[in-house]
C-alpha cells in the first residue's frame, strides 16, 4: 500500500486506513504530550548541565523550548493536513522524497530501539536501590509486562503513559510547591539561606560566561528527545482534529513550568555550586533541605521516566515498522495487527531486540556499548530535521494551491521552521566540538551506509513499486 493509498482510506472509527483502532482520548494525549518533554535528561541530566553554565541554564532551556515549539507546531500543521501513524516518515516520503521517508522510518525506529534498551537497563539498575536482585531480572520483568501491555491495546498503553507521566508531573510540581514554601516560609535546613539572590549572587547569572550556556545547548536539546512522540499517535487518536493541536500548543507552558519554573526553584533554594555532574538536581536539592526521603523519592520517579521511555518505545516501533512494511520498504509481515489493532510481529520484533541489549548491556557494560548508544541522539534529531523541512516544503505547495491549507499553520513559517533548522544544525556543529558527544557523529555515516546499501536492495528486487518512486 503506498502512501497516497494510505492517506485515501478512510473507514468507521478506525486510523485513516490504517486498520488500527482510535482508542486515545484526549487525556491520554494530553499526558503523552506532557510526559515526552519530561525525562531522565531533567531528573538527571540537569545536574551536569548545571555545573556547566550555572544559573544560565535556565535561559537555554527558555531558548531551546522556543525551537522545540517551532519543531512542534510545523508537525501540527503536517497532522491536521494528514493524520497518519507513520507521521514523519510519512511526511518525509511525500515532501521530500522515498528514500527520506525510507531513512526516517528506519532511524526513527532505531532511535527508539536504542532508547529502550538504555531505559530498561537503567530501570533495572534503580531497582537495586531497594532490592538486591539481579538487574537482568527486573530488566526482563519489565519488558515483558510493558510488550504484554502494548500488545493487548493501544488503551492500555495510553493509559500506562497517563500515570508515568502523572508521577513525573506531581514530583516535578511538588518540588516547586516545596522551593516556593520554604523561600516565602523558611523552613527547613535551607530555609535561612534560600534567596532568590543565588540567581546571580555565585559569579553572576553567566558564572562560565556565555560560552558554558551555549555548550549546555546539546544537553538541554536532549532533554527534550521524545517530545514528538505525540505525532506517532495521530492515527490513533479519538478526536486527532481536537486534541493533537490542544496539546501542542500547552508546549510553551509545559516548558516554562517543568523545565524553567523547575530550575528556577531549585538554584533559587540551592546555589549553583552545590550541584555536581552525575547528581541530580532534585535528589542534591532535598539533601539541602535536609528531607532525607529525597533520595528515594527522586529513585522513584526516574524509574517511573525510564519505565515511561521504554513503554513509549514499544508503542512507536511497531508502528514505524509497520509503515515501512505498508509502504513496501520494510518486511510485508510487519503490516500484521492483531485484533484489537495493535501491530504484533513489529512490537515482538523491536521488544527482542530490547532484550539482546540488555544481555550486552549484562556482557559488557564497558565503553563499548555506551558509544553505541550515544547514536540515539542524533537519531532523534534527525526526526526534528525531517519535521521541519517536510513543513517548509509542504506549506510552499500549499501556498500555490496544490494542496490544501492546514487549518493548524504554525505561526511565523516558514522563517521559525528555518530558524529551528539552524538551530539543531548549531547544536550539531557543538556535538562535534565535544570530545564525549562526538562519537554519535561517527556512528551516523555506518548507519548512513547501511540504509543506503539496504535501499538499493530493496528498489532493484522490486523497480516498480511506487515505495520507491517520486
Amino acid at each position: 500500500m503506498t502512501s497516497s493509498k494510505v492517506a485515501t482510506d478512510h473507514g468507521g472509527d478506525e486510523a485513516v486506513g490504517e486498520g488500527y483502532q482510535r482508542g486515545l482520548g484526549a487525556r491520554q494525549i494530553q499526558m503523552i504530550a506532557i510526559g515526552g518533554a519530561i525525562g531522565t535528561g531533567l531528573f538527571l541530566g540537569a545536574g551536569k548541565a548545571i555545573s556547566k553554565a550555572g544559573p544560565s541554564l535556565i535561559l537555554a532551556y527558555a531558548i531551546a523550548g522556543l525551537v522545540i515549539f517551532f519543531i512542534m507546531r510545523a508537525l501540527g500543521e503536517l497532522l491536521m493536513y494528514r493524520p497518519v501513524s507513520g507521521s514523519f516518515s510519512e511526511y518525509a516520503r511525500e515532501f521530500i522524497g522515498p528514500f527520506a521517508g525510507f531513512v526516517t522510518g528506519w532511524t526513527y525506529w532505531l532511535f527508539w530501539v536504542v532508547t529502550g534498551i538504555t531505559e530498561v537497563t537503567a530501570a533495572a539498575t534503580y531497582m537495586t536501590y531497594w532490592w538486591d536482585i539481579p538487574q537482568w531480572i527486573s530488566a526482563l520483568v519489565f519488558t515483558v509486562v510493558l510488550y504484554g501491555a502494548n500488545l493487548i491495546s493501544v488503551k492500555l498503553f495510553g493509559e500506562l503513559e497517563f500515570w508515568f507521566s502523572m508521577v513525573k508531573v506531581t514530583a516535578i510540581v511538588g518540588m516547586i510547591l516545596i522551593c516556593a514554601g520554604i523561600l516565602t516560609l523558611g523552613f527547613s535546613d535551607a530555609g535561612d539561606t534560600a534567596s532568590v539572590t543565588h540567581l546571580w549572587a555565585h559569579g553572576g547569572f553567566f558564572p562560565q560566561g556565555i560560552g558554558g550556556t551555549v555548550v549546555t545547548l546539546q544537553i538541554v536539546m536532549f532533554a527534550f528527545m521524545a517530545v514528538e512522540l505525540v505525532g506517532v499517535t495521530a492515527g490513533e487518536s479519538k478526536d486527532p482534529e481536537t486534541t493533537l493541536p490542544k496539546a501542542i500548543n500547552t508546549v510553551p507552558w509545559r516548558i516554562a513550568v517543568f523545565y524553567v519554573g523547575a530550575l528556577v526553584m531549585i538554584l533559587s533554594v540551592v546555589p549553583w555550586t552545590h550541584f555536581k555532574p552525575g547528581v541530580s538536581p532534585f535528589v542534591a536539592a532535598f539533601e539541602q533541605m535536609g528531607l532525607g526521603v529525597g533520595a528515594a523519592i527522586v529513585n522513584f520517579v526516574v524509574l517511573t521516566a525510564a519505565l515511561s521511555s521504554c513503554n513509549s518505545g514499544m508503542y512507536s516501533t511497531g508502528r514505524m515498522l509497520r509503515d515501512l512494511a505498508l509502504n513496501g520498504q520494510g518486511p510485508r509481515l510487519f503490516t500484521r495487527l492483531t485484533k484489537s489493532g495493535t501491530p504484533l510481529l513489529g512490537t515482538t520484533f523491536s521488544a527482542a531486540l530490547m532484550l539482546v541489549g540488555v544481555w550486552i548491556n549484562y556482557q559488557w557494560p564497558g565503553d563499548a556499548f555506551e558509544k553505541v548508544v550515544s547514536f540515539a541522539t542524533i537519531s532523534g534529531m534527525w526526526a526534528w530535521i525531517m519535521i521541519l523541512i517536510s513543513q517548509i516544503r509542504y506549506r510552499a505547495k500549499a501556498d500555490r494551491g496544490e494542496l490544501p491549507q492546514s487549518p493548524f499553520k504554525a505561526p511565523g513559517a516558514p522563517y521559525t521552521s528555518w530558524f529551528a533548522l539552524l538551530f539543531i544544525f548549531g547544536v550539531i556543529v557543538l556535538m562535534a566540538l565535544d570530545t564525549e558527544a562526538r562519537v554519535s557523529l561517527y556512528c551516523a555515516p555506518i548507519w548512513a551506509l547501511i540504509l543506503g546499501v539496504s535501499y538499493r536492495m530493496l528498489r532493484s528486487r522490486d523497480p516498480e513499486n511506487a515505495a520507491f518512486k517520486r
